[in-house]
């Protein structure tokens, strides 16, 4: 049986964009990610990277506190959202969260964690714990059958 989990321990903003990278190589069209973390974790940087390896300049990813959700068209089309500032489940649907899942892109949930019930069965998640100024521990785990492979061709591309 394939392994859910993989951690990977990013001494530096660098890493950080390696990991990104090789995410964007690796996640199957069609897939949500679940981002959790405290605030200033990194979770919008990781997008940012994600997004970089797609064709999408950094600068144009912002956080969608505000604005609740961004997307983007380049190698791949990347749906951003955060659920901070939502206040329940029945908010979050309303974003059409549906369509966005059920895409070719891949949707990327900030604060994904706030909206667990909403999110599908299958999905990965990312839990970003702070271990430095720089340094992150990035705990990835795959729920369902979204891509049984996915921690193994991580370890491939990135080591732990």
């Amino acid at each position: 049986m394939a392994a859910n989990t993989f951690t990977f321990r990013a001494a530096s903003l660098d890493d950080t964009d390696r990991f990104g990278a090789a995410l964007a190589k690796l996640l199957p069209d069609g897939t949500t990610v679940c981002l959790s973390g405290t605030l200033g974790a990194g979770k919008t940087r990781l997008v940012q990277a994600i997004a970089a390896a797609c064709g999408i300049r950094r600068s144009d990813v912002v956080s969608p506190t505000f604005v609740l959700c961004q997307h983007y068209l380049a190698a791949r089309r990347l749906n951003h959202l955060d659920a901070y500032r939502i206040r329940d489940d029945d908010e979050f649907l309303e974003l059409g969260v549906d369509e966005m899942f059920a895409s070719n892109g891949i949707t990327l949930v900030e604060w994904g964690d706030r909206v667990r019930n909403c999110l599908p069965l299958d999905r990965v998640e990312i839990q970003v714990h702070v271990l430095g100024d720089t340094e992150r521990a990035f705990q990835l785990t795959v729920v369902g059958d979204v891509s049984p492979h996915l921690c193994e061709a991580l370890q491939s591309q990135v080591g732990a």
